[in-house]
This record gives C-alpha cells, sequence and structure tokens, in this order.
C-alpha cells in the first residue's frame, strides 16, 4: 500500500493545519465557552479532557476519516480475534486474552488460550496466597518478607511501577525489590536489606537465556547459598516466570514453581501474564485480578466504541497530529500522584519500543516522523524543573496531565490540605498552558508589582507567555487496582492506533537486539591482555583503555 502520508485526508490535515493554526486556544475557549462538553469523553470514573488541544470539530473529522482510511477498526478487531498482526515474528497479539473477562474463547493456531490462562491465574492465586498467608516457608522454617523480582525490560518496569502505584493496598509484611540493570550496585543495593532465610527470589526470563537478568540471578544464587549452603534449598527461595523447563530445573528451581506464560505475550505488554507474580503476592491475588478487570474494561471499551467516543482512538490520533502536523517530537507524562512516579519510564518503553521505528510493515523506509520521546515527572516536582520550557521552550510538548480525585493518603489542615494544593497545581497548569500570558496582562502585572518605567518595558518579553500549548486531562476518583488497569490499557491501545496509523509492526523490537549481538562479541575482549583491532578505532580504542586501565 501507498504511504499514508500520500493521501488525500493526510493533505487535507496539512492544509487544516495552516488554518487553524492562527487561532488561538483562548480564543477557541472564547467562542465557545462549552467546548469541555464538546471534546472530552468518560468512561466510568476515568474522564479525558481534551478540549485544551488545538483541535475543532474538523479537525476531529478528518482525524477520523484518517483512522478509517488505514483501517484502524480492521486492525483492532484482528488483534483481538488472535490473528498473526506480528508480522516480522509471526505472532499473534494477545495480551488482552491475559485479562479476558469474558466467556468467549480466544483462538490462537486453532487452540482456545483461555483456558491455559486460567489455568496460570489459578496457579498465581494458590502461590500467592501460600506465601502472603506465611504457608511457605524458608529452608530454616521462617516466612518470606522480602521479594526480589529479576528480570529486565517489561518484566521489571511493569511490575515494579504497578506495586509503586498500589502500594496502599500493598502486604505490610512482604516488601518487594525489583532488580534490572546488569550494573552490580542493583542486585548489591536490594541484597543488602535481605534475608537469605526469609527471601525470596523470582527470575522472569521466558527463555532463561536473558544476559542481563540470568547474570544476576546466578548472582543471586551465590549470595543465598553463602548461608543455605545446600543446593536443595534453592527449590524455597526462587522461582521462574519461563518456558524453558530444562534450564529452570538446571538452575535449581523446582518446575512445579515455573508460571508459563507464551510467545503471543510481549514484554511491554508482559504484567497480566505470570511476569504479575510479584504484583499478586504483594497486593493480594484479588487485587491482581481487579487490575485485570480495569484493563478488559478499556479493551471493551476500544472495541466498542466509535472512533469520536473511543479514548485511546482520540488520544492516539491527537499524538499524530501533533508528530506529523506541528513537528512536535516529543510528549511529556505528567502525572500528579506519587504513586505514578514510575508511570513516565513504564510508557517510555510501552511507545518508544513499539513506534520508534523507520521501516513500515511493508519493508519501506518512512519518511515521516512516527513515535514520539516520552519523559516527564510527577506533580509539582516537574513543575520546578522542565515545566519553564514547558511554558515558554521554543519546542512545543503535548502533555498528559493525570491525577486522581481522591488521595489514599489524609494529612495537613483537614486531612486533604495536601491533595487540594496538588489539585489546584494540577488545573492551573493546564490553563496557563493553554492561555498563557499576553503582552498587556504582563504588563499590568508588572505596574501592579510596583515596577516603573524602563523595568517595566524590559520585564514585559519575560513575562509574556504564547499560551496555545496542548494537554490532555486525565482524571479518575481514585488510584485503585482497577483504574490503574484501565490507564495502562488505555495507553497501550493508543500506541497501537498510531502504529496502525503509521503502517508499523508495534509489537516487534529488532534494534534492542542489535546492541546485545554487538556486546557479545566485544565482551571477550574485556578479558584479553593484548589490543584489540576488530573494530573500529572508536570501539578499539575504547577497549584497549578500559583493559589499560582496569
Amino acid at each position: 500500500m501507498s504511504q499514508i502520508n500520500q493521501s488525500s485526508t493526510w493533505k487535507s490535515l496539512h492544509q487544516h493545519k495552516k488554518d487553524i493554526e492562527s487561532i488561538s486556544l483562548r480564543e477557541m475557549f472564547h467562542k465557545d465557552p462549552n467546548r469541555f462538553n464538546q471534546f472530552h469523553i468518560q468512561l466510568n470514573d476515568l474522564l479525558l479532557d481534551y478540549s485544551k488541544h488545538r483541535i475543532s470539530k474538523e479537525t476531529i473529522s478528518l482525524l477520523v476519516k484518517l483512522a478509517k482510511e488505514v483501517d484502524v477498526e480492521g486492525w483492532r478487531d484482528r488483534m483481538f480475534l488472535g490473528e498473526k498482526i506480528n508480522s516480522t515474528e509471526h505472532r499473534s497479539v494477545l495480551h488482552t486474552a491475559l485479562r479476558n473477562q469474558s466467556n468467549a474463547s480466544i483462538i490462537c493456531d486453532g487452540e482456545d488460550v483461555m483456558p491455559k490462562v486460567k489455568g496460570v491465574l489459578r496457579k498465581i492465586r494458590r502461590f500467592s496466597e501460600e506465601v502472603r498467608s506465611g504457608q511457605w516457608k524458608g529452608f530454616t522454617g521462617k516466612t518470606i518478607t522480602s521479594i526480589v523480582n529479576i528480570g529486565i525490560g517489561g518484566s521489571d518496569l511493569g511490575p515494579a511501577m504497578v506495586c509503586q502505584a498500589l502500594k496502599p493496598y500493598g502486604s505490610k509484611s512482604i516488601t518487594p525489590y525489583f532488580v534490572s540493570n546488569v550494573d552490580g550496585a542493583d542486585l548489591s543495593q536490594a541484597l543488602e536489606k535481605c534475608d537469605p532465610e526469609t527471601t525470596l527470589f523470582i527470575i522472569a526470563s521466558k527463555t532463561f537465556t536473558t544476559q542481563e537478568t540470568m547474570t544476576n540471578a546466578f548472582s543471586a544464587r551465590d549470595w543465598f547459598l553463602k548461608t543455605a549452603k545446600d543446593n536443595q534449598h534453592i527449590k524455597k527461595h526462587f522461582v521462574a516466570l519461563s518456558t524453558n523447563q530444562h534450564l529452570v530445573s538446571e538452575f535449581g528451581i523446582d518446575p512445579e514453581n515455573m508460571f508459563e506464560f507464551w510467545d503471543w505475550v510481549g514484554g511491554r505488554y508482559s504484567l497480566w501474564s505470570a511476569i504479575g507474580l510479584s504484583i499478586a503476592i504483594y497486593i493480594g491475588m484479588d487485587g491482581f485480578e481487579d487490575l485485570l478487570k480495569g484493563g478488559f474494561e478499556m479493551d471493551e471499551h476500544f472495541k466498542t466504541a466509535p472512533i469520536e467516543q473511543n479514548i485511546p482512538m482520540i488520544m492516539g490520533l491527537l499524538g499524530v497530529w501533533y508528530i506529523n502536523f506541528f513537528d512536535c517530537p516529543t510528549h511529556a507524562i505528567l502525572a500528579y500522584d506519587q504513586g505514578l512516579s514510575k508511570l513516565a519510564p513504564y510508557l517510555q518503553q510501552a511507545d518508544m519500543e513499539s513506534n520508534g521505528k523507520f521501516i513500515n510493515r511493508d519493508g519501506e523506509h518512512i519518511d515521516f516522523h512516527t513515535g514520539p520521546v516520552l519523559w516527564g515527572e510527577v506533580g509539582t516536582n516537574g513543575q520546578h524543573a522542565f515545566y519553564q520550557l514547558l511554558h515558554q521552550g521554543s519546542e512545543i510538548v503535548p502533555a498528559d496531565f493525570i491525577m486522581p480525585i481522591e488521595s489514599h493518603y489524609h494529612i495537613g489542615k483537614d486531612g486533604n490540605e495536601h491533595h487540594k494544593i496538588l489539585l489546584s497545581n494540577f488545573i492551573a497548569q493546564t490553563q496557563a498552558l493553554m492561555l498563557g500570558k499576553t503582552y498587556d496582562e504582563a504588563r499590568l502585572e508588572i505596574e501592579n508589582q510596583g515596577y516603573e518605567g524602563e523595568d517595566i518595558e524590559s520585564f514585559i518579553p519575560q513575562k509574556t507567555f504564547e499560551g496555545n500549548r496542548p494537554t490532555s486531562s486525565i482524571l479518575f476518583q481514585k488510584l485503585t487496582p482497577k483504574t490503574l488497569g484501565q490507564i495502562i490499557a488505555m495507553y497501550e491501545h493508543k500506541i497501537f492506533t498510531q502504529g496502525i496509523i503509521w503502517n508499523i509492526n508495534s509489537f516487534d523490537q529488532w534494534g534492542v537486539e542489535y546492541g546485545k549481538q554487538i556486546a557479545k562479541q566485544v565482551l571477550p575482549k574485556l578479558s584479553e591482555k593484548t589490543l584489540t583491532n576488530n573494530f573500529d578505532s572508536s570501539t578499539n580504542g575504547l577497549i584497549n583503555y578500559i583493559n589499560k586501565n582496569k
């Protein structure tokens, strides 16, 4: 197929951008006092307000037309039905099956996957309840007080983000730790807080060969055996999230304590699978199942809502609008909830590993921008760090502001002082980014501060804000397991929508593999005493310098 930027709708959107860019958001709200009513969508208690975007009814109409031209809805249906839309790896994309709450069968390679999914969930429930209740004992008969999840990428970022976000629901007697970096500091600092007699290690690697994960796993085993001495004790302190029973057994883990997941579960979509074992242990299986229910509710919305009322599709289309027509290469994730401090790093992988590609499904070079660079920080921390750039920087940065109406924590005057201050900042920032501050408003403000004469004229340009900076506001009642499940699935489907529009396979990640291939060639050279000349001059120079100064 021809690339989407050759379509008449794409060209119409370019023309429409020229027509609309001279109209400020301030003017749009002035002309339409009910603009919020027109540009918001609600699903249960989750609200998306996208009225502070540089859009009109015509913008949405053209973007919806673009989505229909590339058959976003058809591709969505193919994904849910288990078709192998991951074309380069010849795999289905069925993370949605992991949270399927209906009685419907989901067929992959002629087999209904749901019995196996439900079987693993039952196994997770049984094991997590044994650990949480204290029934599962370590080798000296003590209960488990620490769990160390060793993984990387999705098998680390997903469960780490969820456990951080849902800390109010977490066990008071079990502390989770997450180790991913092969830098020895990561594992060492986690182990400093653990006791070998009361620590359970969860090794998350589908193949049980991932270099970073297995390096950390073997070092964790060595640390444990310094105290436990007997290899037989490994079975009480190590479990595996894997499909490679042979290597799991060889490591010393009881195959009964191996939790399976499948090749149609991509790493960055795997927290819904057995990879979520640490979540189930920490917040309880009921909480984990509520997380799945939230994801399922968003799946049903994504499957059934028309594009104009479909939260993930609208978010995806707005991203296309800014990336491809306003040339905005980055996107900020700004969560006003301390629990969501790991959401931006989690979404960096979900989005940038999915859509950070310049080759389309047909093997053609893409000659327009694709996935954005994602970045962000929580709440008022970001305001005192990089919001200056959001307000007055030379780049426009579309941003998602995310916040619960209620907090789990009651502190300060009347128990809500902190949260009310946080809410006021959340609302104020989106309004300030939208309105800006005019020359006359800046002058009046400076005069009211007592400045006179030349001081006024010199300050006015510094205190003038262009405004017109687009934001989405995402509100929900409280950060619960179900709400978090909705939010995660919402972003997954947003990313999917954009990948379809750009004709990208959002489910492979060959760029991740290339650096690993070279690392395997470099590793043995770091143990040689002779000079290396196998690579380019820079790589040779770095290896030789390191070897000389070790």
